[in-house]
């Protein structure tokens, strides 16, 4: 694109996984001059390029991309680690002259940039490891009638086997001395006004985003997923660590360990992404009703009108 860029409104694309947000944004970016940033949860992870469907090296030699795979996957990413990092990647962007194009499926992460996250103080390291060990220890409901000793309007919220965050309830209410549902009706601080944004949500029928979504999981396997899962087994993970929990991982780690066949594991991955993708769509249709909407099989033709709209 040539000449100066001078409309660096951040342009926002949604949708679920194999929806084709990902080649939106690409066209978008060459044509707005834009820089391509990150708002995916897994893509963040250095591990794990072929499962996650991050850009190939290809793409972003065309266009310029940030925050991907830029985490070790022995790293817990936060969606308030999100919010610093892409405010910081939209700052340089935009002081570049690239105009931010940020693109995910992670509905967390546009809310988070949009209307900032509750305040919640660091927890104590100390909390934090004690109160993980005794979830290993003692299991989720045993840490649920903790929990509803402590803070019975969190546990209330939580469903009795949700052990991830039961531990997390119960590390803020020690660490903090307040509920977790105290800190989470106090409003944070956007990152980026919504008024000053362009949004585009991308959506498709169901039953089209599953057959896609099945043949992305089957060409994932032939360049190599599992050959992938099988290198990040040998860094020896917790478990519970997000990346152990991308969709796919799990199947793999059953099929490279001799658990199950690779019949059983190619349908299984394909299985937690259709669940996925209907998790992703109920949170796109209640929270992003405003927003442009891009229909996955007539988007070609959407092409002259998303341009326009975008530069309006």
């Amino acid at each position: 694109m040539s000449g100066v860029q001078t409309d660096l409104r951040p342009i926002l694309i949604a949708g679920p996984t194999a929806s084709g947000k990902s080649a939106l944004a690409m066209a978008i970016a060459e044509r707005a001059g834009g820089e391509i940033i990150n708002a995916d949860s897994m893509q963040v992870y250095r591990e794990l390029r072929i499962l996650t469907a991050r850009p190939s090296p290809d793409d972003e030699a065309r266009v310029p991309h940030a925050l991907y795979g830029f985490v070790p996957a022995s790293e817990a990413y936060s969606a308030g680690r999100f919010v610093r990092d892409a405010a910081a990647a939209i700052a340089k962007a935009q002081s570049e002259g690239r105009r931010p194009v940020i693109v995910g499926g992670t509905g967390l992460y546009f809310k988070a940039l949009l209307e900032g996250l509750s305040p919640i103080p660091d927890i104590n390291p100390d909390v934090r490891a004690y109160w993980r060990g005794e979830g290993e220890r003692r299991g989720a409901g045993a840490l649920h009638g903790e929990l509803a000793s402590r803070d019975p309007v969190m546990a209330a919220r939580l469903a009795p086997t949700d052990l991830q965050r039961i531990v997390r309830a119960l590390e803020v209410i020690e660490s903090t001395g307040r509920s977790l549902a105290e800190w989470q009706s106090l409003r944070g601080e956007p990152v980026i006004a919504e008024a000053e944004t362009v949004r585009l949500v991308v959506s498709g029928d169901r039953a089209e985003l599953h057959a896609r979504a099945d043949a992305r999981f089957e060409r994932m396997m032939r360049e190599g997923a599992l050959d992938e899962v099988r290198a990040l087994s040998l860094l020896q993970l917790d478990a519970d660590l997000p990346a152990m929990r991308a969709i796919g991982v799990r199947p793999l780690l059953r099929l490279a360990q001799g658990q199950a066949t690779a019949e059983e594991a190619l349908e299984a991955g394909k299985a937690e992404t259709r669940q996925y993708i209907k998790r992703q769509e109920t949170w796109l249709k209640r929270h992003m009703i405003a927003w442009m909407p891009v229909e996955t099989k007539e988007k070609e033709s959407y092409w002259r009108d998303i341009f326009a709209f975008i530069q309006r």
